[in-house]
């Protein structure tokens, strides 16, 4: 059954609010979210989640955003993954992309949902092919068991919003938070010139720097070292790296963590204190259930 016209026009109406809210950040920097104490007490950090209702709910539940008024949360990758329509098989992870709009729309200081790599690849077209599966092709498939002949409308909403997304936010004490890392840093080098001012089409473009960013799956010490230089930072949060234990360290710069499976964790890092060295880090990891 097609949502009501009152129902598009709202999810409408929230993804440009929420993509505003992006756009006027006071705390943004080009595509760099700085938080710092004079609005913060603290940030949780969380990752994938690729259509992963309960544990999108136990997110919700655990930042209590109402509870903590000075919390920030971060969040990323909810595209791509979860419940199916009955009907046609279309993947209804956009209701999640949609919800996340309302979350930013609803706290529009505090929640951070920034761009990885399968929330471009909707804005681009790339191609994603998973268990022989276009994911693609199945999200389209799920807008449209919803929206019917509203879907491109819809569509056009959730690619601005996706368009507005910071890349990365930064704490004090040197954390980065990005959803993964550029391979080869450390023998290519890396332009982060991007980082500092409003994206172009190019820069959108197959294997430049954005790209690079997006979908980086070089672990190595050598390269995380070399890219946490080239940003600035001493340690690093990601993503985008399935964990079956819901989080991991793959060197001592590095704290990789997941949230689309049954051990999905986050970690609530302070703002202000004492820098917190990398074992500290991966200490404060919390499961979600």
């Amino acid at each position: 059954m097609v949502a009501s016209i009152q129902y598009i026009e709202e999810v409408i109406d929230t993804y440009a609010k929420a993509a505003e809210a992006n756009r006027r950040l006071p705390a943004r920097r080009g595509n760099i979210v700085e938080i710092t104490e004079e609005i913060a007490d603290d940030v949780m950090i969380t990752a994938d989640l690729h259509g992963h209702r309960r544990n999108y709910n136990m997110i919700r539940q655990k930042a209590a955003l109402d509870e903590h008024p000075r919390r920030h949360l971060v969040m990323q990758e909810v595209c791509h993954g979860g419940p199916t329509y009955p009907e046609n098989g279309g993947c209804m992870s956009h209701t999640m992309l949609e919800d996340v709009a309302k979350l930013k729309a609803k706290y529009p200081e505090r929640v951070h949902f920034i761009l990885s790599n399968h929330e471009m690849a909707e804005l681009t077209d790339y191609p994603i092919l998973k268990a022989k599966k276009m994911l693609n092709l199945m999200f389209r498939l799920g807008m449209q068991q919803m929206y019917g002949p509203a879907t491109e409308k819809v569509r056009e909403a959730a690619l601005d919003f996706i368009r507005s997304l910071p890349i990365a936010v930064r704490l004090p004490g040197g954390i980065f938070i990005c959803h993964t890392i550029p391979e080869e840093v450390d023998r290519q080098g890396f332009d982060v010139e991007f980082l500092d001012r409003p994206l172009e089409a190019i820069d959108y473009q197959e294997q430049g720097p954005l790209f690079r960013m997006m979908w980086g799956r070089d672990h190595r010490a050598e390269n995380a070292r070399a890219f946490a230089d080239r940003v600035g930072a001493r340690l690093l949060i990601n993503g985008h790296e399935p964990c079956p234990d819901g989080f991991c360290g793959p060197n001592d710069v590095q704290l990789i963590l997941d949230c689309c499976n049954e051990k999905g964790s986050y970690v609530i890092v302070p703002v202000g204190g004492p820098p917190l060295d990398h074992a500290s880090l991966v200490e404060r990891v919390e499961r979600l259930a």
